[in-house]
């Protein structure tokens, strides 16, 4: 995503204001400063004990065997068709490796303002810590601070972005990078399957598995239902993996037209599939509309990794699936389809029906 955004000239206003500072300055008796407070929270409330709406649970390991692999496909078909989520137990991961990146992503935030500074986001660019989508200066702003990565391929690093404080981040960032291109090449193998497709088909469009990550901070916020700490959205790419690197839950996500919590399983990664993936499937694999909420007395934070397209594809309905169906999305070179997702400034849907 870092090298097709380097290609798009997507102009960003200058921000440089820290939201933990933000927080810490109003904590106890201060306001929340007008430009974070959205007030569509109020009057768009999620639904906080709904039965039936747990986010179906996808076991790797059953995947992977043989004797259950083609009921465990279609229980991944059917999560990707009805939910857009799912969460992935036995994924493979080193429970060791986990808790290291954990540390190591909490250790980061906890460093003094002009230590994360260091490696902050250049103006007009996209990789460091900082804000992301900030386009003019009314703009609502998220509740959020972040460190954004190009993890893979490995040779379009940008090695300047990513902290050496502490000093094993890098290593377990680059393990941890590995672990989920291999779980991502996977997956889309066994929704190759499910779907009824060339698995060539489907991994063109990935060739590579480019893969960024976002490292979300949310603060907490005695005013929490002024504030959102990621706006409502979907996700410009093929897939998205959530790692809960504390307890704290705040995402939540659109179905039936309302807002459920989703409430992690520990060790857990949450899965969602992305516009683009949408696309190639002709509609069939839903991305689901997704945000973040705030929690008034605990900060929250995640990572994000993302699995993107490559450069100079074209991203449209699979053939195999237009035989018996005709095409619901536009054709888009990845360019200008990721383009128009920034454009979008990261509210609401984003993909195009025809």
């Amino acid at each position: 995503m870092a090298e097709i955004f380097d290609k798009m000239k997507v102009e960003f206003v200058d921000q440089d204001e820290c939201v933990q500072v933000v927080a810490d300055n109003i904590r106890g008796t201060g306001e929340v400063p007008e430009r974070y407070v959205r007030s569509e929270i109020m009057s768009d409330p999620a639904i906080d004990d709904a039965k039936g709406y747990n986010l179906p649970v996808i076991d790797m390991s059953r995947l992977l065997n043989p004797e259950f692999s083609e009921e465990e496909t279609a229980k991944l078909g059917s999560a990707c068709e009805h939910w857009g989520f799912f969460q992935l137990v036995n994924h493979g991961f080193n429970g060791e490796l986990l808790q290291q990146i954990k540390a190591d992503i909490t250790e980061f935030f906890n460093l003094p303002l002009e230590e994360k500074l260091a490696v902050a986001i250049p103006p007009n660019g996209i990789q460091g810590f900082g804000h992301h989508f900030v386009f003019s200066k009314e703009q609502k702003l998220d509740w959020v601070d972040l460190l954004f990565l190009a993890t893979r391929p490995v040779e379009e690093r940008s090695l300047a972005f990513w902290p050496t404080k502490p000093s094993t981040f890098r290593d377990t960032l680059d393990r941890y990078s590995l672990g989920l291109a291999n779980v991502s090449a996977q997956l889309f193998k066994f929704m190759a399957n499910n779907l009824g497709v060339n698995h060539e088909a489907l991994l063109g469009t990935f060739k590579g598995l480019p893969q960024s990550m976002r490292i979300n901070y949310y603060p907490p916020c005695s005013q929490a239902d002024k504030v959102l700490g990621l706006s409502p959205h979907t996700d410009g790419v093929g897939m998205t993996f959530l790692l809960q690197v504390n307890d704290v839950e705040g995402l939540q996500i659109r179905k039936d037209g309302k807002w459920f919590p989703v409430k992690a399983i520990p060790g857990a990664l949450v899965v969602n599939i992305g516009d683009v993936l949408e696309i190639l499937t002709n509609g069939k694999y839903k991305s689901i509309e997704h945000r973040a909420v705030i929690n008034p007395v605990k900060e929250r934070i995640t990572i994000a990794t993302f699995h993107s397209v490559h450069l100079g594809c074209t991203i449209g309905p699979l053939q195999e699936l237009l035989k018996t169906d005709q095409a619901h999305y536009k054709v888009l070179d990845s360019v200008e389809f990721t383009k128009g997702y920034f454009a979008a400034k990261l509210e609401g849907r984003s993909t195009d029906v025809i």
